[in-house]
């Protein structure tokens, strides 16, 4: 499927030229301006690349052909071929791994410098990513969110608010994997609880988080413990979690439409919110394909009455 408004479009990549462009855009963006290592190889291709995105699928936003904004995506099936989750090189997730849902990861999220404020890009990012919720029949989805730097004294209004009020529930918890530290990262820079709870002033916290945070946070995320110290990636980083069946109730209604739709025995919430996004596994395909147009007319907002979704992709070309 993709989703197109106007002249803008997101969907997964098809090609390997698509693909290259994403990795060059990534390039850019956490290479070039965030400061992010490359070895001779990437700067002579002008790419940001790992052993992960053999596998990977890549989420991207196209305007007039041009990606200008993407997310990878990574998939149990895929985890499983190349022998982990990219989040496992930095947090413990074995209880995520072991809860028997269905998952993936979401990693490498940044849009293109001339579009950042160009607020369709980042909605049609997460449209494209609750697509594939929905298509996918995804129960979690997990990654990490990062701000630029080595030092998380620097937001440690926002990393001890989001300690003291949204950590995971203990039975899918993310823990920080100290052993995974470059050398000479002091593994006491991963604690959360900076400041004592008393000092969190839930402003000033805010202030602190990035848009992709903040955006996280709306859709009821929760987040890991520990933060991660990524020297060569020039970034601290904390784990976010979306159980889709917990999606902030005014997300789920607009996700979802009615109740009738969505009907389940492995959901336990109280009768007036909506059914979650979560019972689509439970649904036929059309029920989905509704769910979706209910996606994107929630978060593409006033861009809603231009969007159109195509049900039918064209065959993805043979890929590396």
């Amino acid at each position: 499927m993709s989703i197109k408004v106007r002249d803008y479009e997101v969907r997964l990549t098809r090609t390997k030229e698509e693909r290259r462009q994403v990795r060059a855009l990534r390039y850019s963006v956490f290479v070039e301006e965030e400061g992010a290592s490359a070895t001779e190889e990437q700067k002579n291709l002008r790419e940001e690349y790992d052993s992960y995105d053999r596998f990977a699928e890549y989420l991207a936003v196209f305007h007039n052909g041009k990606i200008v904004g993407t997310y990878r995506v990574i998939s149990r099936e895929a985890a499983e071929k190349m022998g982990g989750f990219y989040t496992e090189t930095e947090y413990d997730i074995s209880k995520i791994k072991k809860s028997g849902m269905n998952i993936a990861e979401m990693s490498r999220a940044c849009v293109a410098a001339d579009y950042r404020d160009n607020a369709l890009v980042m909605r049609l990012l997460w449209a494209g990513l609750g697509e594939y919720i929905v298509r996918n029949k995804i129960s979690i989805v997990f990654g990490i969110a990062s701000w630029v730097g080595t030092n998380p004294a620097v937001s440690a209004q926002a990393i001890s608010y989001l300690y003291y009020n949204h950590l995971s529930p203990l039975r899918l918890r993310a823990t920080v994997d100290t052993t995974k530290l470059s050398d000479g990262v002091n593994p006491k820079l991963t604690r959360m609880n900076i400041l004592p709870a008393v000092f969190v002033d839930p402003a000033l916290a805010r202030r602190e988080m990035t848009p992709l945070i903040k955006g996280y946070l709306r859709v009821n995320a929760t987040f890991g413990r520990g933060v991660f110290i990524d020297k060569a990636f020039n970034s601290y980083e904390v784990f976010v979690m979306l159980e889709t069946r917990k999606m902030d109730a005014l997300y789920r209604k607009r996700f979802l439409g009615t109740d009738e739709n969505f009907q389940g025995e492995d959901f336990e919430l109280p009768s007036n919110f909506i059914k979650t996004l979560g019972k689509i596994i439970t649904t036929p395909a059309v029920s989905a394909v509704r769910a979706v147009r209910s996606v994107f007319a929630f978060l593409l907002r006033e861009d809603a009455a231009d969007a159109e979704l195509i049900t039918e992709d064209k065959p993805a070309e043979e890929e590396d």
